[in-house]
């Protein structure tokens, strides 16, 4: 048998498992054999009967496995998959457990979803491992949000007749360098260039998110761009949670891993009430953004639920639907209540993390969001 057939062989049998271990008996060397038995482990018993024991030795014996023979980007599938196929939620609540796992945004969204029965002893080790997924991810986020937003506001709000606290000095010395006078040492402004209502915030953004269980990443998401924009000075920002209940968090903004454990993810879902409440506190309709992350199944009255959303449109709120904020592909999602908000001008589809900046950018400075979506290939209802 040629080399590469050989290799051939032996990758599927790799694929496939011990069970075509008499079909394909290809010798396999140690390493493959450690390989071949952590996949076996996860993949060869059936769902929720696999060979790992929750809370015993061989789950750590075997997260320490996956992480040295596979890359870290399969290393968080592979967890991912133990969680849903073994029933494996119960070594969240181990701090041996949490300190050998790879922390990502779904680690993170299971610990959300556990931040209730998490017992005291686990719960300085998740939180260490929810706040080193949230560094990494503003370290990646921040400054491409700050720059799109804060440039979207500057160039809309530019000014040539602002206030004497409102000029912006470097700008109006540039634009003047031809009324220098020797004589005085000085230039004279004839033209003065500033940023108008510069003592607010030029706008307002309210975070509007859906904490039911298949919501986890979006919320995590949703969470760490929250934070980001609360600290930008031109726009004052808001984040809701709601399931069947409405949860204010924008007063944890500062701190988002406070913030991410103060989520409750699953129950029910009532968007009409998380809209009735967003309503309640949007003081300046013209100026505010509403971003309703959530896949509209309501379980709310789903006929007031359409009626307030429309209000929200009427009054001027510019309102955008996110079915989804992640990479996890397309989101499943209620297809006639996507169809009744596009029909009264809400703009609905999925967004990716890497693109929200640019879509808070347009949308804050009021460009149309179904063209900015055509234009990056996303699917709008």
């Amino acid at each position: 048998m040629e080399k590469n057939e050989a290799e051939k062989l032996k990758r599927w049998r790799l694929v496939l498992g011990s069970e075509t271990k008499e079909e394909l008996t290809m010798p396999l060397s140690p390493l493959e054999t450690g390989i071949d038995k952590t996949l076996d482990a996860l993949y060869q018993s059936g769902p929720r009967k696999g060979g790992l024991g929750a809370s015993s030795p061989n789950v750590a014996r075997w997260l320490g496995d996956i992480r040295e023979y596979f890359p870290n980007t399969v290393v968080k599938v592979l967890q991912q998959d133990a969680l849903k196929r073994l029933n494996l939620t119960s070594m969240l609540l181990e701090p041996e457990m949490l300190e050998t796992v790879v922390p990502d945004v779904h680690l993170v969204a299971n610990l959300m979803s556990l931040s209730r029965v998490i017992p005291a002893k686990t719960k300085d080790t998740a939180s260490q491992v929810v706040r080193k997924v949230v560094d990494e991810l503003i370290k990646k986020l921040a400054a491409p949000t700050q720059q799109a937003i804060t440039g979207s506001l500057n160039r809309s709000t530019r000014s040539r007749r602002p206030r004497h606290n409102e000029i912006d000095w470097p700008a109006t010395i540039q634009k003047n360098l031809k009324h220098y006078q020797p004589q005085y040492q000085t230039i004279i402004p004839e033209v003065r260039i500033g940023y108008g209502r510069k003592r607010r915030a030029l706008k307002d953004v309210v975070l509007c998110i859906d904490q039911s269980g298949s919501m986890g990443s979006s919320v995590v998401y949703s969470g760490i761009f929250g934070a980001v924009m609360a600290s930008i000075p031109a726009v004052q920002t808001k984040m809701v949670v709601f399931d069947t209940a409405v949860a204010d968090l924008t007063e944890e903004l500062q701190d988002p891993v406070e913030l991410l454990f103060g989520v409750q993810l699953g129950g029910g879902t009532d968007i009409h009430a998380a809209l009735t409440y967003c309503q309640q506190i949007i003081t300046r309709p013209s100026d505010t953004v509403l971003v309703l992350i959530t896949d509209l199944y309501e379980g709310g009255n789903e006929a007031e639920m359409k009626k307030t959303a429309a209000r929200l449109v009427e009054a001027g709120v510019q309102v955008v639907t996110l079915l989804a904020l992640n990479d996890d592909g397309a989101p499943s999602y209620d297809h006639r209540n996507a169809e009744f908000y596009a029909s009264i001008g809400i703009p609905v589809f999925a967004c990716t993390p890497d693109l929200f900046p640019d879509l808070m950018a347009h949308a804050l400075s009021k460009q149309d969001i179904g063209q900015w979506a055509a234009a990056q290939s996303i699917k709008v209802t």
